[in-house]
C-alpha cells in the first residue's frame, strides 16, 4: 500500500441486472476528514447560522454535529450552538399547547409537527457535550425539547408519523430524550408511532417505503405503472432507523424488531443502487427521474457504514455497496470548491421532468454528505490506516496516538526536513527539527490535527 490505507473489496456482484466491478476506497482517514473540513468550512462560510429551526435548516446540523464529534473542530459545534442560540432552543413558538397540531404547517402552532421537532436533536446534542467536558449544562438548552416531548408521549394520538421523513426527524429525538430522562414512555411511544408508520406507508414484499399514504401502489404508480420509492424519504428511514439503534438499549424489548427492519432494508437497498454509486429518485423505476441524486445516497451511504461499523451488517456483502456510494459522493457530488452537488430540491417524489444538475446543493443534502464521511471514519481500516502510513517500504508511526502531552515519531528509513502540524484549516500551529523525534504537543488545544513527515500527512489527536 502506499501512501494511503486501501480498502481493497473485491467482488462481483449483481445489482438490478448491473455487475459492478471491484470497489475500492483509497481515501485515509486523514483525507476523509479534510474532505469534511472542505465541505462543512465552504457551507459554513456562504450560509449564516441566522436561520430557522425547521427541518431542513435542522438536518444539515444533525450532520455537522457528527463533523464535529469526529474532528473536534471548535467551529462546527459553535455554529450549531449560534444557530440554536438564535432560535432560542426551540421550534415552534406556540406556548398554549390547545393550539398545538402536527398536521403539515410552518406556523408556529406545529409544535407536535416533526418537522418542528428535529431541532431537539441538535440541543440536546450541544447539551451532552457540555457535559462531556465537564461544563455545567444550560437547562434552557433542552427546557422546550423536553416540555413538547414530554406532552406529546402523554397525549392517546399515535399518528403523529405519517410521512417517510418524519421518522428521521423524530425517532432519534424520542431515544435521545430517553436517554436523557430515563422515562421508558419515550420508547414505548416510539414504537408505538412507528407501528403505526408502518401500517401506512411500508411495503412488505419490497422492505421499503412509500413517502406517505398518498403513494402507496396500486393507488399510486410511477408513468410506467411501477410502485413509486422515492429514495429521499427512504433515506430518511435508513439514516433514522440507524441512529435509533445507536442509542436504544441492548435490552429493550423492541431492539429486534428495529434491527431486522434496518436489516432487511438494507439488503433491499443494495440490490437497487445504480452502477455509478448512487441511488434514483424513483428506486425501482430509474425513468421516471433518471440522472444522479446525492440527498438519499448520502443516508443510503451512512445507513450502510453504520451497520458495518456496528457488527450489524457483513461487511464482505455491504461494504462494496458503501464504497461505491462514498465514491460518487467523493467525486462527482463533491464539487472542486467544497460544495455539494445533484442534491434534489425539497419535494416530495421524483418528479418527472426534473434536471439536477452540480449547481443543485441543499442544506439537507450536506448534512447528509456529513453523516456519510464521519461514518466513513469510523471504518476500523481507516481508523487503523492513519496512525502508522506505509511509503513504499518506509512506514512512519506517530506515538502514542491519541496523545496528550507528547508524541514520539519512528520513521525507518529517517526523517528529511522538518516536521510540521497544522489544524484542519491548513493552519499550521507547530514546526520542529527532524531531529527531534519526541514532539511536546501539550501546548495544542484538544482536536485533530494532520502531521507531515517526509511529504506523508499522518493524522494525530490531541486530547
Amino acid at each position: 500500500m502506499k501512501n494511503k490505507t486501501i480498502l481493497a473489496i473485491i467482488a462481483a456482484l449483481c445489482f438490478s441486472g448491473t455487475v459492478l466491478k471491484s470497489q475500492t476506497i483509497t481515501n485515509t482517514k486523514a483525507e476523509v476528514i479534510a474532505l469534511i473540513n472542505k465541505a462543512n468550512t465552504y457551507w459554513q462560510t456562504n450560509n449564516a447560522y441566522s436561520q430557522s429551526s425547521f427541518w431542513d435548516k435542522a438536518a444539515y446540523h444533525t450532520g455537522n454535529m457528527e463533523a464535529y464529534a469526529v474532528t473536534g473542530n471548535e467551529t462546527y459545534r459553535t455554529y450549531s450552538e449560534n444557530w440554536a442560540k438564535y432560535n432560542n432552543w426551540i421550534g415552534a413558538t406556540q406556548t398554549n399547547k390547545s393550539r398545538w397540531k402536527y398536521s403539515y404547517g410552518e406556523g408556529g402552532d406545529y409544535v407536535l409537527f416533526g418537522d418542528n421537532q428535529i431541532c431537539f436533536q441538535t440541543y440536546i446534542d450541544l447539551y451532552n457535550i457540555d457535559i462531556a467536558n465537564n461544563v455545567t449544562p444550560n437547562p434552557t438548552k433542552i427546557a422546550r425539547a423536553t416540555e413538547v416531548m414530554g406532552y406529546q408521549i402523554t397525549t392517546p394520538n399515535k399518528d403523529y408519523w405519517w410521512w417517510a421523513d418524519g421518522l428521521y426527524m423524530v425517532m432519534p429525538v424520542m431515544t435521545k430524550m430517553y436517554k436523557l430522562t430515563g422515562n421508558q414512555l419515550y420508547l414505548d411511544k416510539l414504537y408505538e408511532y412507528f407501528c403505526y408508520a408502518d401500517s401506512i406507508m411500508y411495503d412488505k414484499t419490497e422492505q421499503i417505503y412509500y413517502r406517505d399514504g398518498g403513494y402507496v401502489y396500486p393507488a399510486h404508480t410511477t408513468l410506467s405503472g411501477k410502485k413509486d420509492f422515492w429514495s429521499r424519504g427512504n433515506g430518511w428511514v435508513f439514516a433514522g432507523l440507524a441512529k435509533v439503534l445507536k442509542d436504544l438499549p441492548q435490552n429493550n424489548v423492541r431492539r429486534p424488531f428495529f434491527e431486522e427492519r434496518y436489516k432487511n432494508m438494507a439488503k433491499a437497498l443494495i440490490k437497487i443502487q445504480q452502477a455509478e454509486g448512487y441511488w434514483s429518485r424513483s428506486l425501482q423505476d430509474t425513468a421516471q427521474a433518471p440522472g444522479r441524486e446525492t440527498s438519499g445516497t448520502a443516508f443510503f451511504t451512512y445507513g450502510l457504514l453504520w451497520g458495518i461499523n456496528n457488527g450489524y451488517l457483513d461487511k464482505a456483502t455491504y461494504l462494496p455497496a458503501a464504497a461505491k456510494g462514498w465514491t460518487y459522493l467523493s467525486t462527482i457530488a463533491m464539487q472542486a470548491n467544497g460544495s455539494i452537488g445533484y442534491v434534489q430540491p425539497i419535494g416530495s417524489a421524483a418528479v418527472p421532468g426534473q434536471i439536477i444538475t452540480a449547481t443543485n446543493t441543499a442544506n439537507f443534502g450536506v448534512g447528509a454528505f456529513l453523516l456519510a464521511a464521519s461514518e466513513l471514519t469510523r471504518l476500523p481500516e481507516l481508523a487503523s490506516g492513519t496512525n502508522v502510513i506505509k511509503a513504499d517500504s518506509d512506514p512512519i508511526t506517530i506515538y502514542p496516538n491519541p496523545a496528550t502531552n507528547s508524541v514520539s515519531i519512528k520513521a525507518q528509513s529517517g526523517i528529511n526536513g522538518e516536521i510540521t502540524i497544522s489544524d484542519l484549516s491548513g493552519k499550521q500551529v507547530l514546526s520542529v527539527k527532524a531531529q527531534d523525534t519526541k514532539i511536546d504537543i501539550s501546548g495544542l488545544s484538544k482536536g485533530v490535527y494532520l502531521v507531515r513527515i517526509n511529504n506523508q500527512m499522518l493524522k494525530l489527536i490531541k486530547e
